[in-house]
């Protein structure tokens, strides 16, 4: 089930919503906890008792962990080890089986059996969330939670359990217990789900297509067409992403929890280092918290640190996916991230034009192997972008599309800059009073309208 969906949004949020406000305040963690089940499942039946599992697991070690914790060091570093193993081992197995099997068949008298497993929604980012809590736990950060409901309801909660952001429990641990709602918070929630909506189904989806229609004919490219192409997906992923992202707060609101920010306005950045601390707020600081200051951080020497910036993006490609095209495209960050933090940041810091070109450029060139499977269709997409594999500067379908696509560019470019937002509370009070719902409305029948029309809208992040 997907939030831009007829079924979510006009049957499965209301039904939900009314069980919940008619419900005592002690019922709430329960009938979520079975309303998110059922969400989940909604799909793949199967693949709520691999997330069981989960919960159990990290719900068991959680509490062993705390008992030992101040008793015996050892037995509760032990559990924490053993916790991240079996975690590592389910996602592991669910999502790269298949790549490593096909790699390693390769290989002489390799012959691993051909699983074709299937991968659960969602694995990654409630693996990550689950993963934290004992980690937390164990360092005094959380306190341990010991009603398993209210666990699995943190681990499953429907808002963002398919695509983040990735929650933390320690940041909605109080949320658990007692959830203040209010008009106010409802309707702003509301309102950030319908902006949610808008962005996925009004701006992605749109310029998604135009996308799809170059990344059908990479042998024809033009030098023109490829980034155009590239361009288009930049702005379909975060706008996809980004959509998903404020519809899960949204949803969090109308129920009385508050989620961190996702996103940070990323497109408007001077350095990649910039970039990635706009972009997926919460995989970022997750990485950087449970792997890359435990490896060392900065706080060591600069081999070690390069190691570890190796590590920390080679990790965050894998994460996105079972491919090797995720592995060198995060490679690819850390190469540029290494060269920032040596000597680019001197020359960034002269001039932001200059760090803003020089920003998009970099994060546009790699978008296509960020999407193509195959790593051969990936090159060959590239090159056409670096003018060595085109086939020719511009054609005549280049200028159709500019031309046809226009409005949804400018649109995307100015939605994805503060600059909206900054005009939009500078208007006079009474008139955003009046112009917020009928703005809502608006989102809501347009969106409704073509998804009407649509037969399935996934979000891009969900293979993830």
């Amino acid at each position: 089930m997907v939030f831009s969906s007829i079924l979510f949004m006009f049957i499965y949020l209301p039904v939900v919503l009314l069980l919940y406000y008619i419900s005592p305040v002690r019922w709430r963690n329960p009938i979520l906890f079975v309303a998110n089940m059922i969400f989940y499942g909604w799909g793949e039946p199967v693949y709520i008792l691999l997330m069981l599992v989960s919960i159990t697991i990290n719900y068991i070690n959680g509490i062993l962990i705390a008992k030992w914790r101040h008793v015996d060091d050892k037995k509760a570093k032990t559990v924490l080890v053993v916790n991240v193993v079996l975690n590592l081992a389910l996602l592991g197995f669910f999502k790269y089986y298949n790549m490593l099997a096909d790699t390693l068949n390769a290989l002489p008298f390799m012959n691993l059996p051909d699983l074709d497993v299937t991968l659960p929604i969602g694995i990654s980012f409630y693996t990550f969330q689950t993963m934290s809590y004992p980690i937390d736990v164990y360092r005094g950060d959380a306190d341990v939670q010991k009603n398993y409901i209210s666990f699995g309801t943190f681990v499953a909660l429907f808002p963002q359990l398919i695509a983040g952001p990735i929650v933390r429990y320690k940041d909605v641990a109080d949320q658990l217990g007692f959830r203040a709602s209010s008009v106010d918070q409802f309707s702003s929630g509301v309102e950030r789900f319908m902006i949610g909506v808008g962005k996925k189904v009004l701006i992605a989806n749109t310029i998604g297509k135009l996308w799809d229609a170059y990344a059908l004919s990479v042998g024809e490219l033009t030098f023109v067409g490829s980034w155009i192409g590239a361009l288009a997906f930049g702005l379909q992923i975060y706008f996809d992403f980004a959509g998903y992202s404020d519809m899960a707060i949204g949803l969090g609101r109308m129920i009385g929890f508050e989620f961190l920010e996702n996103f940070n306005y990323p497109y408007i950045s001077k350095s990649i280092t910039e970039f990635w601390r706009r972009w997926h707020m919460s995989l970022g600081t997750w990485f950087r918290d449970y792997l890359y200051i435990p490896l060392g951080g900065n706080r060591c020497g600069k081999a070690r640190q390069i190691f570890n910036i190796v590590v920390v993006w080679a990790a965050t490609g894998i994460w996105h996916g079972a491919n090797w095209t995720f592995l060198v495209w995060g490679l690819y960050y850390a190469f540029w991230l290494l060269l920032e933090k040596t000597f680019l940041y001197k020359t960034l810091d002269k001039s932001k034009v200059i760090g803003h070109v020089y920003t998009i450029v970099i994060v546009t060139l790699v978008w296509p192997l960020f999407k193509l499977e195959d790593m051969g269709i990936a090159w060959q997409y590239t090159s056409a972008m670096l003018g060595f594999g085109a086939k020719g500067f511009i054609c005549s379908d280049d200028i159709y599309y500019l031309l046809t696509y226009a409005a949804t560019f400018a649109i995307g470019i100015l939605a994805s800059t503060p600059l909206a937002a900054r005009l939009w509370h500078r208007l006079p009070k009474g008139f955003v009073r009046v112009a917020a719902p009928a703005l809502i409305l608006l989102a809501l029948v347009l969106s409704t309208a073509y998804l009407v029309d649509a037969t399935y809208n996934p979000f891009l992040y969900f293979n993830f």
